[in-house]
């Protein structure tokens, strides 16, 4: 007789999860939640006057989860996600509303699928979002002895009057950036090829921590940062993900508009330095690949640029928006690239 077990599944540790899983899924309960974990699906009300819009938006952690699973730290994992799908529709005036996670694991292990679920429910309830329901699937023919991946989805609401509402990026206005925390979690995969498995554990005197805690450092949440940089008139805010600055900042401006952002008005953070002498990689590919220390950018007109950067703390000019009407739309200037390259 062959059981469910035996091939690598075991209920039992399944409904201990969920049991578990339950309680960390409830504190994040919000006023709009009308199903409780169990149900076939999650259930929200809106609640909201005007003409609302929902904006929604999916992604994964990537190659990210490979250095979690290999160093055993899960705690920060959820973090990552919820908070960068979040960027990705806050940036659109969305204020989110829910969120729910999908954990494909070889063997759902209790601890391990209760740090990584607790790391998302964290993060949730530090951006008011109600974490509606999840899935966790077991999958040992999937996934190989202690790998998984981590993928979210969430929705979010704005009323379309807002939509837009401080105008459109507009030649003049001057680039602003805000730090980001590390890598957020793009680029993992040259990030691993310069820095393999072998040296995670290693401290660097440039990191003040080990390699694989510069890794795992968690993607931040630029959601307060956005309203505020809103109220103070900023408008055409670019989520600095896979493909860099050209990719990211293009998807904001409009048709005949360009930037050009100036790659000497910050400093990287230590990991990307040690990412591209270890690795060999070229500058142009860094900026392309990496966020290289900004996560978020946004369009500010030189009237309100005070106001701006005091609404968003650590922030800084990196850039101007310009006309284009051939061409390149987003270009990389500075000293490590000579005369402006267009990345």
């Amino acid at each position: 007789m062959t059981t469910y077990a035996d091939a690598g599944v075991n209920l039992e540790a399944a409904r201990e999860l969920t049991g578990r899983l339950t309680q960390i899924v409830g504190a994040t309960r919000t006023p709009g939640v009308l199903a409780d974990v169990g149900a076939f699906g999650g259930m929200f009300a809106l609640g909201h006057g005007g003409d609302p819009v929902l904006v929604a938006s999916t992604d994964g952690v990537g190659t990210k989860v490979k250095i979690a699973s290999g160093l055993g730290i899960y705690e920060t994992i959820g973090l990552d996600i919820v908070n960068h799908c979040i960027n990705d529709i806050a940036v659109q005036g969305a204020a989110p509303l829910f969120f729910l996670d999908y954990l494909g694991i070889h063997t759902a292990d209790p601890e391990t699928v209760s740090a990584i679920v607790d790391g998302v429910a964290k993060a949730c309830r530090e951006a008011g979002v109600a974490l509606l329901g999840g899935e966790t699937a077991e999958m040992p023919d999937v996934y190989a002895p202690g790998e998984f991946d981590l993928a979210g989805f969430v929705v979010g609401i704005v009323d379309r009057a807002a939509i837009g509402r401080t105008g459109a990026p507009t030649p003049g206005d001057l680039l602003i950036g805000l730090p980001s925390s590390g890598l957020h979690t793009n680029g993992y995969s040259l990030a691993r090829k310069a820095l393999p498995a072998e040296c995670w554990r290693n401290t660097d005197a440039r990191l003040g921590m080990t390699i694989g805690e510069a890794l795992l450092t968690p993607h931040r949440c630029y959601l307060n940062e956005i309203a505020a940089l809103t109220e103070a008139g900023a408008r055409g805010f670019a989520h600095i993900t896979g493909g860099g600055f050209a990719d990211n900042i293009e998807r904001i401006l409009p048709s005949r508009v360009g930037a050009i952002v100036d790659v000497d008005a910050w400093r990287p953070p230590a990991i990307f330095d040690l990412i591209q002498q270890a690795g060999g990689v070229p500058d142009g590919e860094m900026y392309q690949v990496f966020n290289m220390g900004i996560g978020l950018t946004a369009c500010v007109p030189q009237a309100v640029l005070h106001d701006a950067l005091a609404a968003a703390p650590g922030s800084t000019v990196i850039g101007e928006v310009t006309g284009c009407d051939s061409g390149p739309r987003v270009t990389l200037s500075g000293a490590r690239f000579g005369a402006d390259a267009g990345v």
